[in-house]
């Protein structure tokens, strides 16, 4: 009975990090959607709000960080539960980073708003809503331990880097026909940046997602 009720004890505490995982995870795609909002529709004070709002990010990577560490001590987890406790500890600074590359966006977005507009945002929103959903599909096969979808995840980086580089190549274009264009050209292209490291940080996730289900790093090897 006693080793049930521990059973009990430690299942909840390792869903308590899942949960706070997900919601971290809810909280930078929020992050990216508002980010991305503020620089289409010209919405500086969503942009400021984008910005404030990291913090909650920054919080929720200490109580995760705590809670891995309370966790290890008391439980002295082994096997597939040790690669979770540590997994779960990087992935939260992947989240952590996507925050702050979200926190970028909204600033770049403020000073583009200030200027007129450079051209129609038709890609970049492209690339983000891909981004997005690389990161809630990475979390998904971490919270599920499904390593198809973690391979899925980073096989669509490709897409999302495709675009970063068709973006650049427009850029560059109007950067040489009218010079009076680079000062804006250069904050698209920081945004443009800023969600294909977003795209990365979901890869870096879904990589880890197949080492804690397989016990392989697949790292730089998925074609």
């Amino acid at each position: 009975m006693e080793r049930e009720h521990f059973s009990r004890q430690y299942d909840a505490e390792l869903n308590i990090i899942r949960e706070k995982l997900l919601e971290m995870g809810g909280k930078v795609e929020v992050m990216l959607v508002n980010a991305m909002k503020a620089l289409v529709e010209r919405d500086t004070p969503l942009a400021e709000q984008t910005i404030a709002f990291d913090h909650e990010i920054n919080t929720l990577e200490m109580e995760i960080d705590d809670k891995c560490l309370e966790v290890l001590a008391r439980r002295q987890p082994a096997g597939r539960d040790l690669r979770f406790i540590t997994l779960a500890f990087k992935i939260v600074t992947d989240l952590e980073r996507i925050g702050d590359q979200c926190a970028a966006i909204a600033k770049r977005a403020r000073e583009l708003n200030t200027e007129p507009p450079l051209k129609p945002y038709i890609d970049l929103p492209r690339m983000a809503h891909y981004a997005i959903g690389m990161v809630k599909e990475a979390l998904d096969s971490f919270v599920r331990g499904d390593d198809e979808l973690a391979v899925k995840v980073c096989k669509d980086d490709e897409f999302v880097d495709q675009l970063n580089e068709q973006i650049q190549r427009e850029l560059l274009t109007f950067m040489i026909e009218d010079p009076s264009t680079i000062s804006r050209a250069i904050k698209v292209n920081h945004v443009s940046k800023c969600i294909e490291r977003i795209a990365d940080h979901a890869t870096n996730v879904a990589e880890m997602v197949i080492f804690m289900v397989k016990g392989k790093d697949i790292r730089h090897t998925i074609a």
